[in-house]
């Protein structure tokens, strides 16, 4: 069974809707609008634990939490050589290496 209170929940406040809404990144089709943030977030949590014991009772596929989702810490972008080598340039200059550059650039 899956904890439907593992995934990733955020709630924002929607101007054209004059509301916040309650989102989850696992099921971007999913929202709840809500006057107050605090009911966006419980409207949005309650509506994916009944999506996702529907989706248990038909058998489906559901999706795993983020948080609960192994990664490597790798992953491959691919760029125009024009800017890998301007990067590789940039990264001798400053003595590091073209990872530690990326993932520097990345993160901030």
């Amino acid at each position: 069974m899956t904890d439907f209170t593992h995934y990733t929940y955020r709630v924002l406040w929607s101007a054209d809707d004059g509301e916040f809404v309650g989102q989850v990144a696992e099921f971007p089709s999913l929202s709840w609008l809500a006057p107050t943030q605090s009911e966006a977030l419980l409207g949005v949590v309650q509506l994916v634990e009944e999506v996702v014991e529907d989706m248990e009772r038909a058998g489906e596929i559901i999706p795993e939490p983020f948080a609960e989702r192994p990664y490597s810490g790798e992953f491959k972008v691919r760029i125009p050589p024009e800017l890998h080598r301007s990067l590789a340039i940039r990264a001798a200059e400053e003595h590091i290496s073209l990872n530690r550059l990326v993932s520097s650039r990345l993160a901030s």
